[in-house]
């Protein structure tokens, strides 16, 4: 099969496969409640200490805060209130000099809890980001191909990105300044009871009433905000998409329909921005005036009890002060709220992020492979059947059985749609046969560690992948400890050397992104440098010169044959000139294997392979029924 029809056929499995935790539709099943921030707990878990300590810090503040007021009471009845009834002198003096004393020792261990508060928190929601972006990271690279054919690129980075921002913003400060409103909540609460429990009554049960449309209204804005997660994590997947494939869409000058498509996604993101942004300026503005207007409503009876002498200036002042307390609590709180529903909303998406299970793992007991052979790997497929997700009535290969001894080169060629690429996919376990077994040196290869089976097979592949590094770590690639003079001789066998050395820094030069300071065939030699420097004893080659000129692929060829000494080697190629010294041809066609020889026996045969053969060298007449004859 080709890159183009695996492709196609891959992307559409995401319907039945990856795309089942990942589609728009089963996000809008479940809406960011603050339930969803209890999967945090994990990386919650190991920083109990720090926890532990900004509690303290949190718990010293809210009580130095509570005791400003009962000494301001004091400073009133006991010092003004003193003055003004006649008994001013040394000692109203005193106590006013000891009252602004005491409030400027609270106002000082109210500075030093506060900053030890704010220290704290901020290190965990540092620290507790960095763990959530690395776990989730660690995770999406251990997905199977299929999650990353059937999943936007720019959505993982959404989520990785802005979704862990938010819940840094409520692990660093939400979070402690909830407990601490709830604190200064809870504390002010009592000491208003103390000051007037006649007041307090009254105002906790308008407060009640006002909290309840407050609720009802702060599920819209819940709704809203994960509305709004996704939109611009859409608007980063298009925008992911249109700049990895910047040449295509010059070339084609669709740069103003890009950028228009850009723009609407964008546009949507705004929208859904403001209906929530909107909502909750509607919500702070109803909970501002419900709250408010319930404490006026009380100070001004407050005020009447002072002039009847029921309740002395100091009280007022005190209660005053503690239901500013209050009502700054719940303000606070309600702001908070709102966060904590942003990033329960990330929560979820990371969270569902996290729950996609690749359905290819390793086994819980993997067997060792036997010591590496001198001469390279076995490889045998016996009976393999294989089905794509997302077409299981049309096999992609068929009753398929083939013995590759160690150290035999193999090529398999055939029209596209063959099964040629599957083939490869299926070696290095990027999916599994539904039936038959693949065994590598005897081994079946769901038995192995994948690091294990793919350790032991180096690959070329058509589409060459070049890091944003200089050449020396994107040959390095293949071997991490490797030295730089293995790297070197490597380069050399792929005929890379030479061009390397022609670069403004030499092996040091920067590739740029995906390499395009490198042709196609300079891309393609990085490479198979990097497939030699692992030194594995299979070899897969995937068009491996398909975009080499002449000479360089002369050159290439030479040292892709002399790799080939000692390792097994696995061909794919539709050019035939690159075949030719196969010991082995295999033909593939609809999935099955219909002719295997010789580049000789075959054109002698007369089957499909002499068709290809004819159509690429115009040297080889024969006379044989058309290959769709032939197939049937």
């Amino acid at each position: 099969m080709s890159n183009s029809t695996t492709s196609k056929s891959n992307n559409a499995s995401g319907n039945a496969s990856g795309a089942q935790h990942m589609t728009p539709s089963q996000r809008e099943q479940k809406k960011g409640s603050l339930a969803a921030l209890r999967g945090l707990a994990p990386f919650l878990t190991p920083y109990r200490l720090q926890f532990v300590l900004a509690g303290i810090a949190l718990t010293v503040a809210a009580g130095a805060t509570l005791a400003i007021p009962y000494a301001f009471k004091q400073m009133i009845d006991l010092g003004f209130g003193a003055a003004a009834g006649g008994k001013a002198g040394i000692d109203s003096a005193e106590h006013v000099n000891v009252v602004f004393l005491a409030l400027f020792g609270v106002a000082t261990v109210l500075a030093v809890a506060t900053a030890a508060r704010f220290y704290t928190v901020s290190w965990l929601g540092e620290r507790v980001t960095a763990d959530i972006r690395s776990a989730v990271y660690r995770h999406v690279v251990n997905q199977s191909p299929e999650f990353f054919e059937t999943t936007q690129t720019g959505e993982v980075l959404s989520r990785i990105t802005t979704d862990t921002t938010l819940i840094q913003a409520v692990v660093g400060t939400s979070i402690s300044m909830a407990l601490r409103n709830m604190l200064l909540f809870a504390g002010g609460l009592v000491m208003l009871f103390v000051t007037s429990p006649k007041l307090s009554s009254i105002i906790i049960g308008l407060l009640v009433l006002t909290v309840l449309p407050i609720v009802m209204f702060g599920r819209r804005v819940r709704k809203l905000s994960r509305d709004s997660q996704d939109r611009i994590a859409d608007a980063s997947a298009v925008a992911g998409e249109i700049l990895n494939a910047m040449p295509t869409v010059q070339a084609f000058t669709h740069e103003k329909i890009e950028t228009d498509r850009f723009g609407a996604s964008v546009e949507s993101a705004f929208v859904t921005a403001m209906r929530r942004i909107r909502a909750r300026a509607l919500l702070t503005m109803l909970a501002i005036v419900l709250v408010f207007g319930t404490i006026v409503f009380v100070l001004w009876l407050g005020a009447h009890a002072v002039l009847e002498g029921s309740m002395t200036g100091g009280e007022l002042g005190q209660f005053i002060l503690y239901a500013s307390i209050v009502a700054g609590a719940i303000g606070a709180l309600s702001e908070v709220m709102g966060e904590a529903q942003r990033a329960a909303g990330a929560t979820e998406r990371l969270l569902e992020l996290m729950s996609v299970k690749s359905e290819i793992q390793s086994p819980a007991h993997p067997v060792a492979l036997p010591p590496r052979a001198a001469n390279g790997a076995a490889l045998t497929l016996a009976d393999v059947t294989f089905y794509y997700p997302s077409r299981p009535d049309s096999a992609a290969l068929t009753h398929l059985d083939l013995d590759i001894r160690p150290g035999e080169t193999v090529a398999v060629v055939g029209p596209s749609g063959a099964g040629k690429t599957t083939l490869f996919q299926l070696f290095l376990r990027f999916y599994d046969p539904q039936r038959g077994a693949i065994r590598l040196d005897g081994v079946d290869i769901r038995q192995l560690d994948l690091h294990t089976l793919r350790d032991a097979i180096g690959i070329v592949p058509q589409d060459t992948v070049i890091f944003s590094a200089n050449a020396m770590e994107n040959i390095r690639y293949g071997r991490a400890n490797a030295t730089d003079a293995e790297v070197i001789q490597a380069a050399k066998l792929a005929a890379a050397h030479e061009f390397i050395e022609r670069l403004p820094n030499g092996y040091q030069s920067f590739l740029g992104e995906r390499g395009v300071r490198l042709s196609g065939g300079q891309r393609q030699r990085i490479a198979i440098a990097r497939a030699l420097l692992k030194n594995p004893p299979l070899l897969l080659l995937d068009e491996a010169t398909s975009a080499l000129d002449a000479e360089s692929e002369r050159l290439v060829q030479s040292a892709l044959e002399a790799a080939m000494v000692g390792r097994t080697t696995v061909i794919i190629a539709h050019r035939l000139a690159t075949v030719q010294r196969a010991d082995r041809i295999i033909v593939m066609e609809d999935g099955r294997i219909v002719e295997t020889g010789t580049h000789a026996s075959l054109v002698a045969l007369g089957g499909i392979y002499a068709n290809l053969a004819a159509l690429q060298f115009h040297s080889v007449h024969v006379t044989h029924p058309p290959v769709a004859e032939v197939a049937q």
